[in-house]
């Protein structure tokens, strides 16, 4: 994170080419991801390097499922941690990894989390030399799997459970980037989606789901995202500013609606998060949206023509689950339904002929409370899972002051 408190973005958003474009159902995901990163990276990481990389990060699926003739999931759910978060994890941790010279100062990733960064993050950089990441997460505003999957990993891993919100734990975070003495002693970085390195990855899976559409004979694609920090759909965002031609984005949200109610009054108001089914997208003033906006600076009016938001309170999200459950036969989490719900709502507005697709974010066992009985007796608990309730948890309770956060930092150096 610069000094300046803002965030990084590339100096110049590279159009891919139309032949590739065009042929994208010829491709791969790795084939994807690796030409969509050369673009972004250019000359700085070799391409056979780059390419190893690519393909030993992103080596699950994220297929579409089809529920109805013009309705879609893209499940990103099935890589180690269960949640969308893999794809810039892993990612990033290779590209740090590989940055890396032999005795340089230990790199220490701060990351904040409201469910499943941490989690894919842990597992991303789980073991990496000369890396250590720290975990802040808010206490009881997690599940129970979320709280395993962060607090079980133990050597270059450490969890702090505060006594406060995500943007409490993302403020800390953002505090301890522009610390002088911290940035002495340590050598900061993040892993959350503020990490420029976390949205090239995510910009993948949009390319690859296209690809995927395309194979189904499907055109004029629109993607409903559920959305909390906001930089899942600015990877879709930067995406499209690349050159894939996305008829339409919508941003769906539960009652943090700070980004709908500016898009319908053009007021950007940031408020206090409020605790939700979908926590995961419990984010008062989202981190991301100053790169949205900083991507469509010199036309906002273009931005609001290219971006419809909606906001649901659980329980519409609930019904939403049970609609989709007695409609598909089709398990999905909280934050998953929102995104189904604004896509359903968007489609009857009288935008016909257009194929959508609404982002699965995460498995729907990291949320057995979310459910019905009904429901959740139908979900498959993966074998991951069942192997971290075996573990002992180990984290460190803090308050919300950034001099309590900084003194533990310090003195556990």
């Amino acid at each position: 994170m610069p000094q300046d408190k803002g965030l990084y973005m590339p100096v110049e958003i590279p159009r891919l080419d139309d032949k590739f474009i065009n042929n994208l159902d010829n491709y791969t995901l790795p084939e994807i991801a690796f030409h969509v990163a050369k673009n972004l990276l250019g000359d700085d990481i070799p391409e056979d390097d780059l390419k190893k990389i690519i393909y030993d990060a992103i080596n699950f699926y994220a297929p579409i499922v089809g529920l109805e003739e013009n309705v879609y999931v893209l499940e990103l759910f099935h890589g180690p941690s269960l949640a969308f978060k893999d794809f810039g994890a892993r990612f990033m941790s290779r590209i740090m990894s590989y940055f890396l010279e032999e005795g340089e100062k230990q790199l220490d990733v701060l990351v904040a989390t409201s469910g499943d960064t941490g989690g894919a993050v842990a597992l991303g950089f789980f073991g990496v030399s000369n890396t250590r990441v720290t975990i802040l997460y808010p206490k009881g505003k997690v599940s129970a799997i979320q709280k395993l999957q962060l607090t079980t990993n133990g050597q270059n891993i450490r969890a702090i459970e505060i006594d406060g919100t995500f943007d409490d734990c993302q403020a800390l975070v953002k505090q301890a980037f522009t610390d002088k003495e911290l940035n002495e002693k340590f050598r900061l970085t993040s892993a959350n989606s503020i990490n420029i390195a976390r949205l090239i990855p995510q910009t993948f899976y949009y390319f690859n789901a296209y690809a995927q559409a395309l194979k189904e004979g499907k055109s004029k694609i629109v993607f409903s995202v559920p959305s909390g920090n906001f930089g899942n759909i600015g990877a879709g965002l930067l995406a499209w500013k690349m050159g894939l031609p996305v008829e339409h984005f919508i941003a769906a949200t539960n009652v943090n609606d700070t980004v709908p109610q500016f898009l319908s009054t053009g007021v950007y108001q940031p408020k206090p998060s409020v605790s939700t089914l979908s926590n995961a997208m419990d984010v008062g003033d989202p981190s991301n949206w100053v790169r949205i906006a900083d991507m469509f600076k010199e036309n906002m009016t273009g931005l609001k023509k290219l971006v419809t938001g909606y906001s649901y309170d659980d329980e519409q999200t609930l019904k939403a689950m049970e609609w989709i459950y007695d409609a598909y036969k089709y398990v999905a989490c909280p934050h998953t339904a929102i995104a189904w719900q604004a896509l359903k709502d968007w489609q009857q507005d009288n935008h016909t002929g257009t194929t959508g697709i609404f982002l699965s974010t995460a498995h729907p066992a990291k949320f057995p409370d979310a459910f019905p009985d009904r429901i959740s007796d139908k979900v498959v608990v993966p074998k991951q899972v069942k192997e971290l309730e075996a573990k002992p948890k180990q984290y460190v309770k803090l308050g919300k002051d950034f001099e309590g956060f900084k003194e533990y930092l310090l003195d556990n150096g």
